[in-house]
């Protein structure tokens, strides 16, 4: 088995957890944008420790940052910043388990990306594999108790909220993996490494002064979930780092398909944590959604 496969799976469970702590702390006390920051704030202390712990132990020095490693992270950065904001505030439109699969229309997108930024190339029964994903979140596009056909629902705010969280995720991947191959032949783990400190240090101090400047009340909410706040930050951790490492080994469209194991996830958090109902629409399009993770791993 490749080793971007089972790292894939470890970071779709770390996200699948992550995503719950921040859907807790979303409905108790903070603001989308504060339980975007939390993610930050708990996991940039975490980052640098493992990051200098692995230049004490290896011997290893920092390889040289580029412009173009720079524009990369800085993309990768903000789109994922905002990405974040979208799904957190999705989950208070819709279900867990229903927004995690609005936010995998990144999985087509980000081949789309990856194509036009990287020339990363897709084959044909791995993309058809991937429409089938999309056929499967339009089946999930129309609200509860929604009138009309189906396409009439594709403006409404859950709706719109999980397509542009898909559309900055995509532009987050490939942008990472770009950043990642800009460090050059150094061991995959440690590019990969070097990327998450530097992206988590630029999410960090954005986000920080952005609510320093408009709600400073916000950033004492933040301080006052810590408890919760340091699992945000752990579980991140792990989780970004093993996005990071199967963005390094593989295609960014390969990887965010396969990671849509996540649903499966999603939906035992959906009804086993948060006592949610899913509806027989809703199951059959998770369904669906996972018949084309099982065509795409197939097809490579």
């Amino acid at each position: 088995m490749s080793l971007w496969i089972p790292v894939t799976i470890a970071a779709a469970t770390f996200q699948t957890v992550r995503f719950m702590l921040q859907k807790s702390l979303s409905s108790v006390k903070l603001t989308a944008a504060g339980a975007t920051f939390a993610r930050f704030a708990y996991s940039i202390p975490l980052v640098l420790i493992a990051l200098i712990a692995a230049l004490q132990l290896t011997g290893y020095s920092l390889p040289p940052l580029t412009a173009r490693f720079w524009v990369f992270a800085t993309i990768g950065g903000t789109a994922q910043i905002l990405a974040t904001i979208c799904v957190v505030a999705l989950f208070k439109q819709r279900n867990f388990a229903v927004g995690i699969t609005f936010k995998k229309t990144e999985v087509i997108q980000t081949a789309i990306v990856g194509f036009l930024v990287l020339g990363d190339q897709v084959s044909f029964w791995a993309l058809g594999a991937i429409f089938l994903g999309l056929t499967a979140v339009l089946l999930l596009s129309k609200s509860p108790g929604g009138d009309g056909a189906w396409w009439r629902h594709l403006t409404n705010r859950a709706s719109r909220l999980g397509l542009g969280s898909g559309v900055l995720f995509a532009f987050s991947s490939v942008s990472y993996r770009g950043a990642s191959l800009e460090l050059g032949e150094i061991d995959a783990w440690f590019r990969a490494l070097v990327t998450l400190a530097v992206v988590v240090s630029l999410q960090f101090v954005s986000m920080g002064l952005w609510l320093l400047w408009r709600d400073r009340a916000e950033l004492r909410a933040v301080w006052q979930t810590r408890r919760t706040g340091v699992f945000v930050g752990l579980t991140s951790l792990c989780g970004s780092f093993c996005w990071f490492l199967a963005f390094t080994l593989q295609n960014a469209a390969y990887v965010k398909a396969l990671g849509q194991v996540e649903l499966i996830l999603s939906l035992f958090a959906s009804i086993l944590f948060f006592r949610e109902t899913i509806t027989r629409r809703e199951i059959a399009g998770m369904t669906l959604l996972g018949a084309s993770i099982l065509a795409l791993v197939l097809s490579i």
